[in-house]
């Protein structure tokens, strides 16, 4: 699992971030998205040395890229305070920091806040993709999309990453609830994404990245939501391991790499 879960870290530090940066209109500026893959990369190196002292000074160097994006989420959410899509940018911008620390920590070998080493492993892919990347999307079909629908997603996947968060210091029940309102609005997400899709006559290789990560969307968190219930109710639910390789891979790959490929594709088009 470990191999696995480190080549969706990269892909998230590598392809995902920059490739999310510019498509954010209203995210940092474009020195610091050049400057990304220069913060992002000994980050990258450092999940594949063992732990300890330089291991743990390459993730730093990330943390602190990733510590200059959330830096602006503040920014980009005063620009429009009461906008559901704004949130949903500077979460975005904010998750690779969650990410970040938890990676650090993991490095050297700190049990940060009491939580096991696997359990920090884990937490870095998933502030990049349940994170950064859904709350990305989120903000950006809530733009194409406009009404109640893209409100939803873009106030929901932010409101459902801060409870997950929360779910890890205060117990299983309220990670469970944090899934769910994750879940719907990633429902949303992958509805409108669909509606999207269909629309498109014309290019079909946009259609079909549309078409994918609203699908692959609809399995990956009903894994999820599987998952968190099990823990908190104590049923037969499926391993890590096994989450790593279906829900995990699922969303790197046929959620995130795909809409970001189609959102960009979008962008160039409208250009």
């Amino acid at each position: 699992m470990t191999v696995l879960v480190d080549l969706i870290v990269m892909l998230g530090m590598l392809v995902i971030v920059p490739a999310g940066l510019r498509l954010m209109d209203d995210g940092p500026p474009d020195a610091v998205r050049r400057a990304w893959p220069l913060l992002a990369a000994p980050g990258a190196l450092s999940l594949w040395l063992p732990r300890g002292t330089t291991a743990t000074a390459l993730a730093a160097v990330y943390a602190a890229g990733a510590a200059l994006l959330a830096a602006y989420a503040p920014r980009t959410l005063a620009r429009a305070p009461r906008s559901p899509a704004a949130l949903a940018s500077a979460t975005a911008l904010a998750a690779p920091a969650v990410a970040a620390l938890a990676l650090v920590a993991e490095r050297g070998g700190h049990r940060l806040f009491g939580f096991d080493l696997g359990i920090l492993a884990l937490t870095v892919p998933h502030f990049h993709f349940a994170g950064f990347a859904a709350a990305l999307v989120a903000g950006l079909v809530c733009r194409s999309a406009p009404g109640r629908a893209g409100a939803f997603a873009a106030l929901s996947v932010p409101l459902g990453t801060l409870l997950v968060l929360a779910g890890y210091f205060t117990g299983d029940w309220a990670e469970l609830a944090g899934a769910l309102v994750l879940t719907a609005g990633m429902w949303a997400v992958g509805v409108l994404t669909w509606r999207r899709a269909a629309a498109e006559r014309r290019d079909r290789v946009l259609r079909t990245l549309l078409g994918l990560s609203s699908a692959v969307l609809a399995a990956t968190m009903l894994l999820a939501l599987w998952w968190a219930l099990g823990e908190a109710a104590a049923i037969p639910h499926p391993t890590l391991t096994w989450m790593a390789a279906t829900h995990g891979l699922g969303n790197a790959l046929g959620f995130a790499l795909c809409s970001v490929l189609a959102w960009r594709r979008l962008k160039e088009r409208a250009a």
